[in-house]
C-alpha cells in the first residue's frame, strides 16, 4: 500500500464539502476548512469537485478521497455517477476516487458492474472506494475489486432507509468487516468522537466525519434544537 494511503490507517478523514445551496459553498472556504482540519489532526480529506480538490491541495498535503456530486434526471445515483465525473476528478488526481456502489442503475442505465469495469479499464492505477448502503452492496463491491469499502450511504437509499450505521454497536459495520477482503472506511452519521473511536476499535481502516465538523449550520441546529 502506498505510503500516503498508509498514513490514513487508524486515523480521521474529514469531509470538507459544501453544496451550492449551502452557506459555505466556495472552493476557497473548503481549502481553509481542510487547513483547519489538518491543524486539528485530520490525516486525510474527502472533497467534492475538482475545483475544491485543487484548492485543498494548495493548502494541505494530505491524501484526498475525491467525489463529484451530480444529479441526473430520474436517477438515484449522484456520487460520481458517470465517466464524465471520473474524468473531471482525474484532472486533479485524488489518491482515492469514491463512487456510489449501490444497486441503483447509473444515469445511462448501466449497472455498477459495467461502470466499474469501464473505469478500471480506463484508469487501471487509480484507487477506488465503494460508497455502499447495505451489507449486500458492500460484499458485492468487495467481490468487484474496489480498493476500499465505505458505509457512506447506509440510511440514505430506498433499500437502507430502515438502517442506522450506529445501531446495536455498529452491527452493519461489524458484519461487513467480518466478511470482506478489502479495507473498510467507516462513514455516515459518525457524529461524535466516541463513535469515531469505536469504529476504529472494531477494525475499520479509517473513519470519515463530515457534517459534525464542517457544516456549521447543522452543528448550530443541534444546539438550537436542544434548547427548545
Amino acid at each position: 500500500m502506498d505510503q500516503k494511503i498508509e498514513q490514513l490507517k487508524g486515523k480521521l478523514i474529514v469531509s470538507c464539502q459544501a453544496l451550492p445551496e449551502e452557506p459555505l459553498h466556495s472552493s476557497f472556504i473548503m481549502g481553509r476548512m481542510a487547513l483547519a482540519a489538518r491543524e486539528g489532526g485530520a490525516a486525510g480529506i474527502r472533497a467534492n469537485t475538482k475545483e475544491d480538490i485543487r484548492e485543498i491541495r494548495a493548502q494541505v498535503d494530505l491524501p484526498v478521497i475525491g467525489i463529484v456530486k451530480q444529479n441526473y434526471e430520474n436517477c438515484h445515483v449522484y456520487i460520481t455517477p458517470t465517466m464524465k465525473e471520473v474524468d473531471q476528478l482525474m484532472e486533479v488526481g485524488p489518491e482515492i476516487i469514491a463512487m456510489d456502489a449501490t444497486i441503483a442503475a447509473r444515469p445511462d442505465g448501466s449497472s455498477l458492474d459495467e461502470f466499474f469495469h469501464q473505469v478500471k479499464e480506463k484508469y487501471p492505477n487509480q484507487l477506488w472506494m465503494a460508497d455502499c448502503s447495505t451489507v449486500e452492496e458492500a460484499l458485492h463491491a468487495d467481490e468487484l475489486g474496489f480498493d476500499f469499502i465505505g458505509t457512506t450511504l447506509v440510511g440514505y437509499t430506498e433499500q437502507s432507509r430502515h438502517l442506522k450505521i450506529d445501531e446495536n454497536d455498529f452491527e452493519i459495520l461489524r458484519t461487513i468487516l467480518g466478511q470482506v477482503k478489502h479495507p473498510v472506511i467507516a462513514e455516515g452519521n459518525v457524529n461524535t468522537p466516541e463513535k469515531a473511536k469505536r469504529v476504529l476499535e472494531l477494525g475499520a481502516f479509517s473513519v470519515v466525519v463530515g457534517s459534525a465538523i464542517t457544516r456549521p449550520q447543522l452543528i448550530t441546529k443541534s444546539f438550537a434544537e436542544a434548547l427548545k
